[in-house]
């Protein structure tokens, strides 16, 4: 009933607004935002039969013999883009379910991934929520030659910059934002030049990943209308920070937050010191699914500079006040704040896999009963590699070749990707990195050329 009134509220809104243009989204395994536009005459049999796509065409969705596939929009996933009218009207999107011919969920589908995480945490009694600080350039250029793209300011951490273009760009941003429902609670400038961030406010994990979907698309939408662009390439340059996608996660039992408990002193429930766990134990093991490409390795390990404290969350460890550590507690004031922060995943994941690993490892911890280890108030990075192992701070894999082959030996991650995606995964990540390993790049042209 709640789905059909949902359908006919999204017709009448098409007809009231007079929307010419509904895209339908879908993501692919590596969180690739697809999309295919109907017409508003043809939406009500979409509801009703969906639209057929060829799934050999999207990475790692189907083979060639198994192809035909069903994107089913979810009307409660539908939003009008008013920033995006002109002559022919609004458009309008909606996310889709990716099924198979007999309407049976697409194992390959990520967004039905994170529902089969969501559904057993669900089993247990709980609700995940996510809160994503997402971080990316704003660059004058994208120089397709591989050379070094010119940021749009050279400001610094909470800087009020002006500079000569896009010098509204955050404001438009957040009201595109705001305007399609997807709520901001802080805007700033971060550390880098041309490097910004913007937090969305807390929901339930796959209303958040949808968000995130749609939050890369508008900055980049409003990027272009004010002659820039914007990139969410984890490390575009070698000597500043990269760009990370901090994530707050909680699990909620109703109303009640079940990581908080008042009696304890750091006031954090049992179910929170072992999701924690969980977190850690398996870190490891869903790095290549939360740091999926070659260049998320050179954000978690970056270029040591005299100037600069290095606060990557290279290492398996976690803290309250500690911003090296992996997993953080945030301070909170009221019992529905608990939480605990995630500063590994960069703002390139694909963030239905990446809820679907953590939730799963955090779950792993409540189940098996885990016990967390004292956290790390230190700065990681300033120990020694012997003081590193002696105080048990493993570090995460190096580079993506090590991640994927930690992830290949993992049994949660198999279990929570299915055996489709994890497979699909593997095979793409160890292409990537093979083509990666044979290039010769000018780092090594620049070293050698002259000097051999």
């Amino acid at each position: 009933m709640e789905v059909d009134r949902q359908q006919e509220f999204v017709l009448r809104t098409l007809e009231e607004r007079d929307i010419r243009f509904v895209r339908l989204w879908f993501t692919d395994v590596l969180g690739t935002l697809k999309s295919v536009s109907v017409a508003p005459a043809e939406l009500e049999s979409a509801f009703e039969e969906g639209i057929g796509i060829d799934g050999s065409a999207i990475e790692g969705f189907a083979r060639v013999y198994e192809s035909d596939m069903v994107a089913m929009p979810d009307p409660t996933t539908f939003q009008v883009f008013p920033f995006e009218g002109g002559v022919s009207g609004e458009s309008a999107r909606m996310f889709c379910d990716i099924l198979m011919p007999d309407g049976s969920a697409a194992w390959a589908d990520p967004r039905h991934v994170l529902r089969r995480a969501l559904a057993k945490a669900a089993e247990k009694g709980f609700t995940f929520y996510t809160h994503p600080e997402v971080e990316f350039f704003l660059i004058q250029d994208g120089p397709s030659d591989g050379s070094v793209p010119i940021p749009v300011d050279s400001g610094g951490y909470f800087d009020h910059t002006t500079h000569a273009i896009a010098r509204d760009f955050r404001r438009q941003a957040v009201l595109a934002l705001e305007r399609i429902g997807i709520s901001v609670e802080f805007s700033h400038h971060e550390v880098a030049p041309g490097q910004q961030e913007i937090d969305l406010r807390y929901a339930d994990a796959l209303t958040t990943a949808d968000n995130i979907m749609t939050f890369r698309h508008v900055v980049k939408e409003v990027a272009l209308s004010q002659g820039v662009k914007a990139t969410f390439m984890p490390k575009p340059y070698t000597d500043q920070p990269g760009s990370g996608m901090h994530t707050h996660l909680s699990l909620m039992e109703g109303e009640r937050n079940a990581f908080y408990d008042s009696e304890d002193p750091q006031k954090l429930s049992k179910t929170a010191r072992a999701f924690i766990a969980g977190l850690l134990v398996h870190a490891r093991e869903y790095t290549a699914i939360t740091n999926q490409w070659v260049n998320s390795y050179k954000r978690l390990f970056p270029l040591q500079l005299p100037d600069r404290i290095t606060e990557s969350p290279a290492f398996v460890s976690w803290g309250h006040l500690n911003r090296s550590a992996l997993v953080r507690v945030p301070a909170f004031g009221k019992p529905s704040s608990a939480r605990v922060e995630v500063r590994s995943i960069d703002s390139a994941a694909n963030p239905y896999l990446a809820f679907a690993v953590m939730l799963g490892a955090g779950l792993k911890g409540i189940e098996e009963g885990y016990e967390l280890p004292p956290g790390a108030e230190d700065d990681v990075w300033s120990l020694s590699p012997a003081e590193r192992k002696a105080a048990g701070y493993e570090a995460l894999p190096e580079n993506l070749s090590e991640a994927i082959e930690v992830m290949a030996g993992s049994e949660l991650i198999a279990e929570v990707l299915g055996e489709h995606v994890f497979d699909f995964f593997l095979r793409n990540k160890r292409a990537e990195w093979e083509q990666f390993r044979r290039e010769v790049t000018p780092y090594e042209r620049q070293r050698y050329l002259g000097a051999l």
